[in-house]
């Protein structure tokens, strides 16, 4: 098994921004300005690979040789916490499209639950990038990853902040046509399946309890 190829984006500024939304002292609105600096970061470093188109663009001056995206991402959140990184996304890449994916976390099973699903039919050639602020068992993001093959997904990319090891492991176990972009991977997971030293919960964080019985 070949293995998945996954970037940690070590650098000054994100490392900044992920200080605040470690800091259990950050309010709602500290954590979510982090979350969505943070977040524009990552989503910078993994469109990196993305294919360009050149064209002939006109300034004051001259002739210049332009670039645009030959085919932008679609950007899909896993509810909830990942919509905090919708904005983020679409400010670094305007004219992507966004699908949506809500899963909720069993507390008791640590297992995701499915609730809401809205995606393109064929995604087959169309970069996706799958965002949630949190990779810790990994059991969210394989099911998001299941449902975007099953639509014929081929180029996915999972955008996560806080990556716990067993998380990264699990993604790599499962395979797939999937790449991994975050900005630190932590050692481990507690009895309640979260990331330690981590972050808490990052739907609480930026939105407040979560107010839905599964």
């Amino acid at each position: 098994m070949s293995r998945m190829d996954i970037t940690v984006v070590n650098h000054p500024l994100a490392a900044s921004r992920l200080t605040i939304m470690r800091d259990k002292r950050s309010n709602n609105a500290a954590f979510r300005a982090a979350l969505a600096d943070l977040g524009a970061m990552l989503v910078y470093e993994a469109a990196r690979e993305l294919g360009v188109e050149e064209f002939d663009t006109e300034t004051p001056v001259g002739t210049a040789t332009g670039a645009r995206l030959a085919t932008p991402p679609i950007i899909v959140p896993i509810i909830r916490a990942g919509l905090g990184m919708i904005d983020p996304a679409l400010s670094m890449i305007p004219d992507a499209q966004v699908g949506f994916i809500g899963l909720a976390r069993d507390e008791v099973t640590h297992q995701p639950v499915p609730y809401l699903e809205a995606l393109p039919q064929d995604l087959a050639g169309q970069p996706v990038f799958l965002v949630d602020p949190m990779l810790a068992t990994g059991g969210s993001l394989i099911h998001a990853i299941d449902l975007l093959v099953e639509r014929g997904a081929d180029d996915i990319t999972c955008v996560c902040m806080v990556s716990a090891q067993p998380g990264v492991d699990a993604l790599e176990a499962h395979g797939g046509p999937i790449r991994l972009i975050t900005a630190t991977i932590d050692p481990s997971l507690n009895e309640d399946a979260y990331i330690v030293p981590g972050l808490g919960d990052a739907g609480d964080r930026l939105y407040g309890p979560r107010n839905i019985e599964l």
